[in-house]
């Protein structure tokens, strides 16, 4: 099943209402779909790189407003489809775990694991489950899916097809980096 999602989605990015998949993509991931944007966003900026931040910016908004999707899901739909959703996916230990440190620490969990590959879905069922701030989460959200959907098309802007190997074996190693680079910088702040 997996195998044809993948398929399905590469056909899309190739399509020429391909922003319009990456927007509905990126929405349905931060909620219920299992496919990334980024399947999508990787060849569209290799097509054309010089819509690299229009891309990124795509993935991100929708990936946000697919965000509160979710947050509401966990929010008012957790005992029917929240639930469902955690179960599809196998996530429920996960999820028992995270639920627990959301309520203290949810802004920065959004704000770090939103950057990395792992289910968005997750994090946004989980965040409506604690009732955390919506203000608080739609500014995490944006803040972290941002920095993730920014980084990957500044690499394919600046590397092109070389880099787009190294992504997609390495997304996650990226993404951490990335992450640890930021609160390294924060604590440098706050130590300072």
């Amino acid at each position: 099943m997996l195998k044809r999602l993948y398929d399905w989605t590469m056909a899309k990015a190739a399509s020429k209402n391909s922003e319009s998949w990456l927007a509905a993509i990126s929405f349905a991931e931060s909620s219920f779909f299992p496919i990334p944007p980024d399947l999508l966003m990787v060849p569209m900026v290799l097509a054309n790189r010089a819509n690299a931040w229009r891309i990124a910016t795509i993935c991100t908004l929708a990936s946000v407003v697919g965000g509160i999707a979710g947050y509401m899901i966990g929010f008012f739909l957790y005992e029917t489809i929240g639930q469902w959703v955690i179960e599809v996916y196998h996530l429920e230990a996960r999820f028992d775990e995270l639920r627990h440190t959301f309520v203290e620490y949810g802004a920065e969990i959004l704000i770090i694991k939103g950057m990395t590959p792992i289910p968005y879905k997750l994090l946004t069922i989980t965040a409506g489950v604690a009732h955390l701030s919506l203000w608080v989460f739609i500014g995490a959200s944006i803040l972290s899916r941002a920095m993730r959907f920014y980084l990957v098309a500044a690499l394919l802007y600046w590397f092109g097809a070389p880099i787009r190997e190294f992504i997609e074996k390495r997304l996650t190693l990226v993404t951490s980096a990335f992450a640890v680079a930021l609160i390294g910088g924060f604590l440098a702040v706050k130590l300072l």
